[in-house]
Parts: structure tokens; sequence; C-alpha cells
């Protein structure tokens, strides 16, 4: 898996920054908390919905305020071009990609990073079910951040 075709105005780490300075580290870490804990209980094998729907579930137990498949629009030139359905906005700050995967790829990269580019959100996650341990990379869209 190669990370350096990722766009680089996008950060995936943050060497010699602590998880307390990085915006909305809380809510992540929330977040990839329940999933670890969906994953521990399923293991991989599962399709994505059944991923997505127990994740649902623990978000609520900790009181996460959600949305599922949000649907947004492409525009291009002022024109609507495409629309794309976000699996999860967590507390409408955010995106939460999820995937049941052997292995994620620079593809699934990409996909969040023109997901939060496109739609002008600033953190997003993904998530991946489907490896033996849960995967996860948190996003930063630094063009639309105002600070880290």
């Amino acid at each position: 898996m190669h990370i350096d075709t990722v766009n680089l105005m996008f950060t995936v780490l943050f060497f010699g920054m602590s998880v307390e300075e990085l915006k909305y580290s809380e809510i992540t870490g929330q977040i990839i908390g329940c999933a670890m804990k969906v994953h521990r209980y399923f293991g991989p094998g599962f399709p994505e919905i059944v991923y997505k729907r127990a994740l649902m579930i623990e978000l609520e137990k900790i009181d996460l305020d959600y949305k599922q498949e949000v649907e947004k629009g492409i525009i291009y030139e002022f024109r609507l071009i495409s629309k794309r359905r976000l699996d999860l906005i967590v507390q409408n700050i955010v995106l939460t990609e999820l995937k049941a995967r052997k292995e994620i790829d620079n593809g699934d990269y990409n996909q969040i990073i023109n997901y939060l580019r496109v739609f002008g959100m600033e953190v997003g996650l993904l998530l991946n079910f489907g490896a033996p341990s849960l995967q996860y990379k948190r996003f930063v869209n630094s063009k639309s951040a105002k600070s880290i």
C-alpha cells in the first residue's frame, strides 16, 4: 500500500503532535473506539452494511449524533453533474467512510480525499472492517482547515 500518491494537500498523520492537538480528536477517537468494539464482535467477513448498522448502535450508546447515506451533489462549473452518498457524517463534522475489504488501497484514500475536498469538509475517517484487525486512517482537508 503506497500512501505517497495521496494528494499532498491532505494530511493522514501528524508527526510530533499529540492526539489532543488534532482537530476533532475527541470525536474521531470515540468513533474509532466504537468501530473497534464492532470489529472485535464480528471480525472480518461480513458485508459493509452489517458493520455500519452495528457502528450506528454504538454511536447512539455514547450519544454521538450521525446521519447516514447523506446524498451530496457534485458541482462542476456551477452545474450538478453527479451525486454521491456518504456513509456517515458524525456530529455534522466528521465524514466517516466504511469499507469491508481485505485491504484498503489508494483508491479508497482518493475517495475520501475527494469527498472532503468537493463537499468542503475538514475531517474524515476511513474505517476498514474486512481485515483481521480494524484498519483506520484519519484525513484532514488542510485546504478547508482553519487550524489543525
